[in-house]
């Protein structure tokens, strides 16, 4: 039964005998051949060809990387070779094995010589097991058997299973928390004193929010979303978002606890990567030379600077889905529909954020192209290096393209627009939008609720939908071919692995990122978690509801939709930890900007504290927060509008002293600020500096946005200046690379058989 055990799969189209691509595949089986593998032909529609390594390689890979203290064991002790090892030497054996044109499989692949090369899905114990305990949805909530999934996907799958399975069990703490804030808003819904203030100005009139023929309006008219605001921003979002800057950094530390723990019982914990791979180099051909370290100042600089490129595109998307947002305001404001015209505002926001995800969905194929060239350009040693180098890059485009839109909208909106007489133009003409009337933490609030509630349904159905459809498709095809047989023909009898061959070949292909591509969404998916939270206290319960989902969906996917993952050895999720690390610092100052920035929560704490009738007056009969929405009024004189606003007619009729009010700290004579907004301002940056401190253990927050920036300049030129020079690491390199060679000389192939 061994002897029809294959370990890879290697599929071609049938090509013309004497033909170029014929030979050079020929030349690519000959030098397999020459190795010992043993070599199985089938042809269908396609050929396939089965390999399978002679014994030796998989002894001397035991012998290499034996446990160091254990120098004087038999090199002939017969010892089960894991299927995932066996896999994954096989895999580097295949893409390092070199024809005499110099052509690797990686090549040929590209010349379409080879049309895949993939492990089979086996019917294994650990296969059954999975299929039945595992990938499947009624198993939604169990615990995932993570040795299984070792002993069937390797250590890099499991560990992706077993952060992510973690993450979702603490969410669900943050989940419960932020429920609790929610809920608990709603019991201020009706009795919180700044909306019920809003409600009942029926005599507060506003200035209109556009300039041609938009008419005035009163505050009473926003009295829903005003509700639906200070039931999101209130003391307890304050106290949830400070919650999550601790969560989050608990969470990791408990994640390095248990990853410790499970990496230990796998006897990985001290593994070294730059080990095994040297020894399967040397596997592969004894005279092999290792890969040098290269570091060029010249090469990093273009890529520093194709990078701040890309990063200033992606700005100006954000720039262009701002004028966007200008554009529509402006233009539903004049619309026939009395719904557009009453509601451009909030219209505006919500096709805004629509297009924001759709562009969310393009840029994603655009920023892993540029990624994959900006690392082709750096030329790294070893995959591992290719893969770090890659997930930076394309976290730091993924990041800009769903975040620049809500950074703009939590830090930019409403506070660069200027006012009324005097606003910011976009090209002389469309002036800036202003936040939603009952707040600018409405517009971050319903900006992050539709596009998490796309990412996370209508991505996830595309996600499972397209390979199951694509995989359904397949079979049909193949079942419609037998029916198509003529009657009386007599069909062959079929090699037994024809069949699995075949339906190994029908599930949708892998490549070396779709392991990635996993992990990315939920980082993603973290940052919108954690980052911009105190604006969406409800993130962290769609995202555990999420997450219930996502494990099963890949787990069927892997198991049934997908061809077999090569199993790559790890002891850690790699760069994804300083990732998450680097989100966590993130979340601190993005949750501390957006109570100081975003919400009113500052304005009306220095309103209590200082002149509210409390404080002025001594008065305790009264609500403290008796006053603020006049207090946070300015007045504007109506003469003083600029000459092209063109106002609508009933305006003598609604304004009677020639006086109108707006939102903001201004003077009514010059329009300069008054000492309130200094007052506001001040106490802001002061809870800005005392947030990040508090969340932050030792102090490590910066006190102002410089420190950040110097952060920022001092991790670049820590990447850009290697801090282990490359002759010791080539130093280093040379001796494990001639210690392993001295292990091997030793060994024969007489005496591992």
């Amino acid at each position: 039964q061994d002897e029809e055990k294959w370990d890879f799969i290697l599929v071609s189209d049938i090509h013309q005998m004497g033909s170029v691509k014929e030979i050079k595949r020929k030349k690519f089986l000959d030098e397999l051949s020459k190795k010992g593998f043993t070599i199985k032909k089938i042809e269908d529609k396609k050929l396939f060809y089965g390999v399978r390594a002679p014994k030796h390689f998989f002894r001397k890979y035991q012998w290499l990387l034996r446990n160091p203290d254990s120098r004087l064991q038999d090199l002939n002790a017969q010892q089960d070779v894991p299927v995932t090892t066996r896999i994954r030497l096989v895999n580097f054996i295949l893409h390092n094995t070199v024809t005499p044109d110099l052509e690797k499989l990686h090549d040929l692949m590209k010349k379409n010589v080879f049309e895949a090369a993939f492990p089979l899905h086996e019917k294994e114990e650990a296969r059954e097991f999975l299929n039945v305990k595992w990938a499947r949805w009624r198993d939604i909530f169990c615990q995932q058997p993570i040795e299984k999934i070792r002993c069937y996907f390797g250590e890099k799958v499991a560990l992706y299973f077993a952060w992510l399975g973690w993450y979702t069990y603490l969410l669900g703490i943050a989940a419960a928390a932020g429920l609790v804030v929610f809920v608990a808003g709603f019991s201020i819904f009706n009795s919180s004193q700044v909306s019920k203030e809003i409600c009942e100005a029926n005599d507060t009139i506003m200035c209109p929010l556009c300039d041609q023929k938009c008419p005035f309006w009163l505050l009473a008219d926003t009295c829903m979303y005003a509700r639906i605001t200070h039931m999101i921003d209130n003391e307890g979002t304050v106290l949830f978002a400070m919650f999550m800057a601790i969560w989050a950094t608990v969470f990791l530390e408990l994640w390095k606890r248990q990853r410790a723990k499970v990496v230990t019982n796998w006897e990985l914990y001290g593994w070294d990567e730059d080990e095994e791979e040297l020894a399967m180099e040397l596997i592969n051909n004894l005279q092999h030379e290792p890969r040098r370290y290269r570091h060029s100042y010249w090469r990093s600089t273009i890529v520093l600077l194709l990078v701040l490129l890309m990063i200033v595109v992606l700005i100006g998307i954000a720039h262009a889905l701002v004028i966007y947002r200008v554009v529509a305001t402006a233009l539903f404001s004049q619309s026939d529909s009395e719904f557009f015209r009453e509601q451009a505002n909030l219209v505006a926001v919500i096709t805004g954020a629509v297009l924001h995800y759709i562009t969310i969905v393009v840029m994603t194929k655009i920023n892993r192209r540029v990624a994959l060239f900006l690392c082709d350009l750096e030329k790294p040693r070893t995959f591992s290096q290719r893969e770090n180098n890659f997930t930076i890059k394309i976290f730091i485009f993924q990041f800009l393209t769903n975040f620049s839109s809500l950074i703009y909208i939590a830090f930019f909106l409403g506070r660069i627009n200027g006012r009324p007489g005097n606003y910011v133009r976009i090209a002389g003409k469309w002036r800036l939008e202003e936040c939603h009337p009952s707040g600018c933490i409405t517009d971050l609030f319903i900006q992050m609720a539709i596009i998490m509630m796309l990412k996370q349904t209508f991505s996830n159905v595309v996600e499972y939908l397209v390979p199951w459809l694509a995989h359904k498709i397949r079979k049909r095809q193949k079942h419609s071919k037998k029916k198509n047989l003529v009657l009386g023909e007599e069909e062959e009898v079929e090699d037994p692995c024809k069949k699995q061959w075949l339906s190994n070949y029908q599930l949708n292909e892998v490549n070396i990122f779709s392991l990635f591509d996993e992990f990315l969404e939920m980082v993603i998916q973290y940052s919108f978690t954690t980052i911009f939270v105190a604006a969406f206290p409800l993130a962290p319960l769609l995202a555990f509801f999420n997450n219930l989902f996502e494990i099963r969906l890949d787990a069927i996917k892997m198991m049934r939709l997908r061809r077999r993952m090569v199993p790559r050895k790890a002891n850690d999720i790699g760069i994804w930890l300083q990732v998450l690390e680097a989100i966590g610092i993130l979340a601190v100052i993005g949750n501390g900007l957006v109570i100081a920035i975003t919400s009113d929560f500052i304005p009306v704490q220095v309103y209590k504290y200082t002149y509210s009738p409390c404080m002025t007056e001594n008065s305790t009969t009264v609500d403290c927060l008796t006053g603020y929405i006049n207090h946070s009024l300015s007045i504007f004189h109506i003469k003083d509008f600029e000459l092209d606003t063109n106002l609508a007619e009933d305006i003598v009729d609604l304004v009677k002293n020639g006086t109108t009010v707006y939102r903001d700290y201004r003077n009514a004579d010059d329009y300069s600020y008054t000492v309130q907004f200094w007052h506001v301002f001040a106490a802001r940056l002061a809870f800005l500096i005392l947030f990040e401190a508090s969340t932050r253990a030792g102090g490590e927050a910066g006190a102002n946005g410089a420190m950040h920036v110097a952060l920022c300049v001092k991790l670049i030129a820590a990447w850009y200046v290697p801090d282990v020079p490359q002759s010791v690491k080539n130093h280093l390199l040379d001796e494990k690379h001639n210690n392993l060679r001295k292990e091997l000389r030793w060994v024969t192939p007489q005496k591992v058989l």
